[in-house]
C-alpha cells in the first residue's frame, strides 16, 4: 500500500512541473474575434454585390457601328382631344329640344302627338290617353298608329333591342310596315266575337320591316326564304315577352302575312303562336 501512495505522489509532482509553464502563456483577455469596421466589410461585400458588365461582343460591335434610322416618336400636333364648337354643341341641343317636344308617354325615343281619349263605337272599344306614334327608337311607322302608351313602350323595346339590327348591322331596319293599329272590331273581324285588342288600343300589327338599302323583308314572302327566315323568325320569337300576345305565320291562315301585337295578360303567361 505504501509504493501505490509514493507513485500517486510522484505524479502528482510531475503534473504540477508541466502545467505552471502553459499557465504563464496564457492570454490576459477572451480569445473572441474582434468585431471589423463598418468601412473595411463594405469595401470587401460591396464589389461582390455590384453586377459586371459584360464583355462586348463581335457581333454588338458590328451592330452598334451600323448607322440605323430612327423615326420620330414625337406627335407633331398634341393628342388632347379638341373641343367641339359652340356652335356644333348648340345644335345638337336644339336637336334634343326639338325631340322632346314631339315625344310621347315620356320617352324621347317616342315620336308622335298625344290623341288623349278616344271613344268606341263599339262595347269594350276605346282608350284613354292613346298617343299617335311616328317612330320607335329611330326607326319610323308606315303609318301614324293609334296605341296606348303601354303599347308604344313594348314596341320601342322590342325594336330597339331586337328589330333594328335582325338582318345584319350593315342593313339595318329603318322602318316598320304597319298593317294595322287601332281599329275598333272584333278578334279577325268575325261576327260575335270578342273585342280585338285593338279596339282597346293595346295592339299592333307588322307586315313588313324596311331595310337601309332599300330592301323590303315581308312577313308573307320572307318567313319561308332561305335569306331572311332566320331574322324573321329571331323577331318573331324575341317579341315574346314584351308582347303579352304575339302571333305569326304558324298561329292561323289569319296571320300568315303579319306579326300581331299586344300586351294583353294572361294568366299563363305570354301566348305567342
Amino acid at each position: 500500500m505504501r509504493g501505490l501512495g509514493g507513485m500517486r505522489v510522484l505524479a502528482g509532482v510531475i503534473l504540477t512541473c508541466f502545467a505552471i509553464p502553459a499557465l504563464a502563456d496564457a492570454p490576459a483577455q477572451s480569445l473572441r474575434p474582434e468585431v471589423r469596421p463598418a468601412a473595411v466589410l463594405a469595401s470587401v461585400v460591396e464589389p461582390l454585390l455590384r453586377p459586371q458588365l459584360r464583355p462586348l461582343s463581335e457581333q454588338g460591335i458590328a451592330l452598334a457601328a451600323l448607322e440605323l434610322p430612327v423615326g420620330n416618336v414625337v406627335p407633331d400636333i398634341s393628342l388632347r382631344p379638341v373641343v367641339r364648337p359652340e356652335a356644333l354643341a348648340e345644335q345638337i341641343l336644339f336637336g334634343k329640344r326639338k325631340l322632346r317636344k314631339t315625344s310621347v308617354c315620356g320617352d324621347i325615343d317616342i315620336q308622335g302627338e298625344k290623341v288623349g281619349t278616344v271613344p268606341g263605337r263599339l262595347k269594350g272599344c276605346g282608350a284613354k290617353n292613346a298617343v299617335r306614334v311616328k317612330s320607335i327608337a329611330g326607326v319610323t311607322l308606315s303609318q301614324q298608329s293609334v296605341m296606348t302608351c303601354e303599347t308604344a313602350r313594348a314596341l320601342k323595346k322590342w325594336v330597339d333591342r331586337d328589330v333594328i339590327k335582325a338582318f345584319g348591322r350593315r342593313d339595318q331596319v329603318v322602318s316598320l310596315r304597319v298593317a294595322s293599329h287601332y281599329s275598333c272590331r272584333t278578334r279577325n273581324n268575325l261576327p260575335g266575337a270578342r273585342i280585338s285588342e285593338h279596339g282597346r288600343g293595346k295592339a299592333i300589327d307588322i307586315s313588313g320591316f324596311v331595310l337601309e338599302s332599300g330592301r323590303v323583308v315581308t312577313v308573307l314572302n320572307g318567313w319561308g326564304a332561305r335569306d331572311t327566315r332566320k331574322g324573321l323568325r329571331k323577331i318573331w320569337k324575341a317579341a315574346c315577352g314584351p308582347f303579352g300576345t304575339v302571333l305569326g305565320p304558324q298561329s292561323d291562315r289569319f296571320h300568315r302575312d303579319h306579326f300581331h301585337l299586344d300586351v294583353a295578360r294572361h294568366r299563363g303567361g305570354a301566348y305567342c303562336r
